[in-house]
């Protein structure tokens, strides 16, 4: 599969489904990885043509020394974009990948059709500072293994874990499997800092664009206020919440999130 050095890094991305369909360019999380949309990117494959980049410092792409910032990696998507010649392109970002989507829509708006705003935030609140300040001491001294395990705590809802055990030790373990590098811990900490810094919280009413914000009832890594304060700052979004489901919906209700998912993208193409 390609890379591309636009904005400065060497970074990889795939391509999925077929060319002349609506193009939906899926940003992931704080892992940064494309692959952490796991069977999403399968079924979206099958109606649209999916973009689905690894992040600056991330899976394949290059370790950069700098740019970690949420305003730097939609600008690197956008340059993938352009190198792509695609465009406007429908954008669904989860968590982390939504705090890059927000700065999509603002500062290259041209490149934006329409926004899914999954399990994300506009700002961090006094909840989101505190659990970051933990997991970024987790992130600077635990083993790859242990940081995951602990990881799961924040990302997958309690009744998920109590009932499919075996799916979250298999999402541990394969996220842990992953090749890493000398510099993964120190870019790890990174994004942490960079999405602690993120606040497009004043600028959302600029956004134009349909937008879809999604939720899980029980995300205690990205909680349901954020999302309502996302919601309510953008005019004409809408928001939809999904019962008893964690930070991490599409893999823990991935029948339901694709289909809330498919038919917001199919209402806006």
């Amino acid at each position: 599969m390609p890379t591309v050095n636009i904005q400065g890094f060497d970074q990889y991305y795939e391509l999925h489904g077929q060319a002349d369909r609506p193009p939906v360019l899926l940003i992931s999380g704080l892992g940064g990885t494309g692959a952490s949309w796991g069977c999403q990117v399968e079924r979206l494959a099958r109606e649209f043509h999916v973009i689905l980049p690894d992040q600056r410092g991330t899976g394949r792409s290059s370790r950069a020394a700098d740019g970690y910032t949420t305003r730097q990696l939609a600008a690197d998507m956008a340059g993938l974009l352009h190198h792509l010649g695609l465009g406007p392109v429908h954008v669904v970002g989860a968590s982390t990948g939504g705090a890059i989507a927000q700065h999509m829509a603002l500062d290259h708006p041209e490149a934006v059709a329409s926004l899914v705003l999954s399990s994300s935030f506009a700002r961090f609140d006094a909840y989101m500072h505190r659990q970051f300040a933990i997991r970024g001491r987790m992130a600077a001294t635990w083993d790859r293994p242990s940081l995951l395990a602990g990881y799961s705590l924040f990302l997958f809802s309690p009744r998920y874990t109590r009932e499919q055990p075996e799916a979250v030790q298999t999402w541990i373990d394969k996220a842990a499997s992953h090749p890493a590098s000398a510099e993964d811990r120190a870019i790890a900490l990174k994004r942490i800092d960079m999405i602690a810094a993120h606040d497009t919280l004043p600028d959302l009413g600029r956004i134009t664009v349909p937008t879809l914000v999604l939720c899980g009832e029980q995300n205690h890594c990205t909680p349901l206020p954020l999302s309502e304060e996302m919601a309510a700052a953008i005019a004409g979004a809408r928001l939809v919440v999904m019962p008893e489901a964690g930070e991490l919906i599409e893999l823990e209700q991935p029948a339901d999130y694709h289909r809330i998912l498919a038919s917001f993208l199919n209402s806006v193409v």
